[in-house]
């Protein structure tokens, strides 16, 4: 895990943090989280000394519900395994709770916490009304078949269900699920419930209430939210070189809609190095050894004229105009942020949640670099899910122009917000303060009106 370091906070919010701290000692990820949003709404806190009076910050850092559930299941080969199963209801001021779920080992409490405080923010910006959770378990499906990949998706849901609900929780993907699981789960949820409940869970398939555009929403409201930042300095993503980082679903889709707006996106990404194509990823190719085959990566230089793997390499090495880490949290140290500063760098967009640690932000914020965090940049993966929801409500299906229509007025209204708020607070064209401040108004209001529960 990469080290970071947390500048001294306000005094009007150090005691929340440090009651933060005291309570979760050994959660540096969910304590990073909560530090940046509490460095941020200080100019929200003035304006409304209300919040601070009534407890709405010791409320707001600590979650609803917290829980944590054994999953056993049997492999193909008759052995027993058992990992652990969480789900964070954070907050549900705005509404249900929503947020994805994460099946990969690096999966534990702190990590889940840190998602689910995330999505509150990130939930408030769309404007949907949804609330804040986050789910998954230590489980890796990478290399699983599909008949232990759903023997473990009925068991986690044996326990989930009776835990989430239409107008409770409803959970969608993350890191390691995707269609299939989210089928294995909802098909499990409706055994046990024995109602077709279709808002239950988010990412289905097509033909089973699943929305279009909810496989490409992240990645395409990322680049989406790349076209807003750089529209207010007058450019475009025309000719820019793209760097992604990542081979999942937001990368790839990021890369996709990246070229069809003009930009050349150049690399691509997994844990064991990445590839450098400088006549542009080929997406097809790409979705193809990721999607289908589940391959590394470096299947994609081994079958394309041109392109070049680097074992080991991280892609911020390469210079580009734009960056778009789609991988994990804390990806983009210091050093990162540097070499893409000297690589002549202009944008940087969080497609993944939390991918630049706090020094690599400060490095591209004093460098004069436009950067949009993750709970604003990648809001267009809940903000389709929530569109999933109103379609399951009114038993409609909506085409994909139609829903990428949707998905790109939500962007550039999630940046507006963020811009907005950031200028009327004084800090014009930081959108780390702007989102922060933006969600953070939306949640505190609520909670305000709602009374101490």
């Amino acid at each position: 895990m990469v080290t970071t370091t947390l500048t001294a906070l306000p005094a009007s919010v150090r005691s929340v943090y440090d009651s933060v701290v005291a309570r979760n000692p050994h959660e540096p990820e969910f304590l990073q989280a909560v530090h940046e949003v509490l460095d941020s709404i200080g100019p929200v806190l003035d304006e409304h000394p209300e919040y601070v009076d009534s407890g709405i910050l010791d409320r707001l850092v600590e979650p609803e519900r917290q829980i944590i559930f054994r999953v056993p299941w049997v492999d193909d080969d008759g052995i027993q395994h058992v990992n652990r199963g969480f789900r964070i209801q954070f907050n549900s001021a705005l509404g249900p709770y929503k947020g994805g779920l994460r099946f990969h080992p690096s999966v534990n409490l702190s990590i889940v916490k840190f998602l689910g405080f995330e999505q509150i923010f990130k939930n408030a910006l769309t404007g949907q009304g949804i609330g804040g959770g986050k789910g998954g378990s230590d489980f890796d499906p990478h290399g699983r078949s599909d008949a232990e990949v759903m023997r473990f998706c009925q068991s986690f849901m044996s326990e989930l269900y009776r835990h989430i609900g239409e107008h409770t929780d409803v959970p969608a993907g993350d890191i390691g699920v995707g269609g299939r699981e989210i089928g294995y789960l909802f098909g499990q949820y409706r055994k046990i419930t024995n109602r077709h409940e279709s808002g239950v869970l988010t990412g289905k398939g097509l033909g089973w209430g699943g929305a279009e555009v909810r496989t490409e929403a992240t990645g395409y409201g990322a680049v989406f939210f790349v076209q807003e930042m750089l529209a207010v300095h007058g450019e475009t993503l025309e000719d820019k070189r793209v760097g992604v980082s990542g081979s999942g679903n937001v990368a790839i889709y990021a890369i996709d809609k990246a070229r069809q707006l003009g930009g050349l996106p150049v690399t691509a990404s997994d844990s064991s190095g990445y590839v450098i194509d400088e006549a542009g990823i080929d997406v097809d190719l790409l979705r193809q050894i990721k999607e289908v085959e589940r391959a590394r990566i470096s299947e994609y230089a081994a079958r394309r004229p041109g392109a070049r793997y680097v074992d080991g390499g991280r892609p911020w090495e390469v210079p580009v105009d734009v960056a778009i880490p789609s991988a994990t949290q804390n990806e983009i140290d210091a050093d990162d942020a540097r070499a893409l500063v000297a690589g002549g760098v202009r944008a940087v967009a969080e497609g993944a949640n939390m991918p630049s640690t706090p020094e690599a932000v400060e490095v591209f914020q004093s460098a004069g670099v436009l950067f949009g965090p993750g709970k604003a940049v990648n809001a267009g993966g809940v903000a389709t899910s929530a569109l999933e929801m109103s379609q399951n409500a009114g038993r409609e299906h909506w085409s994909f122009a139609d829903s990428e229509h949707k998905l790109r007025a939500i962007m550039r209204d999630v940046h507006a917000a963020s811009f907005t708020a950031a200028r009327r607070y004084g800090h014009e064209g930081d959108y780390v303060v702007g989102a922060n401040c933006a969600g953070f108004e939306r949640v505190a209001s609520a909670m305000h009106a709602q009374g101490v529960i």
